[in-house]
């Protein structure tokens, strides 16, 4: 790659959808259970429990990584309630790797040291940082791994 080049890939997530059904099933409950007793909190449980998840839906839809010329952003959306950005020259290496079962998906620490930053599936790149480890799950952790490396061999040249 050259200097010129530039990165940007969005990786959607199937499990969104459910999340969007499990909402519109509370919001529906919360409809009609609007008059029925005894509960009269019980629709505003359900509707209050629809909207967080449609929140949580809306945040994790999605999970892009794009190149910043100088720094990588990750940011979920549609709705960017999570993003990050890690200035290239704080990045000290990069490799492909596979998260654990037990990492699964979304935004925490791992088991094994750092913060995983993962949406759908297991592949994942590591950024071991100046301070600290962050695993980022892609679809395509080749092409990010190999684009990360060209932008810290440039660091190194300069």
């Amino acid at each position: 790659m050259n200097s010129l080049s530039t990165y940007y890939h969005t990786q959607r997530a199937p499990i969104s959808l459910i999340l969007y059904a499990v909402a519109g099933m509370l919001f529906c409950l919360g409809w009609f259970t609007r008059d029925q007793p005894p509960q009269p909190f019980l629709n505003l449980i359900f509707t209050s429990v629809g909207l967080i998840i449609s929140v949580i839906a809306a945040s994790f839809h999605y999970l892009t990584v794009a190149d910043e010329i100088d720094r990588l952003r990750i940011r979920f959306g549609p709705l960017p309630l999570f993003h990050r950005t890690i200035l290239y020259e704080n990045i000290l290496s990069v490799e492909v790797d596979r998260t654990t079962i037990i990492e699964g998906w979304g935004i925490h620490l791992s088991p094994r040291g750092g913060w995983v930053w993962n949406l759908w599936g297991r592949d994942c790149i590591v950024l071991n940082l100046k301070k600290g480890t962050l695993r980022v799950g892609s679809d395509d952790v080749e092409n990010l791994a190999a684009f990360v490396k060209s932008r810290i061999s440039l660091n190194e040249d300069e």
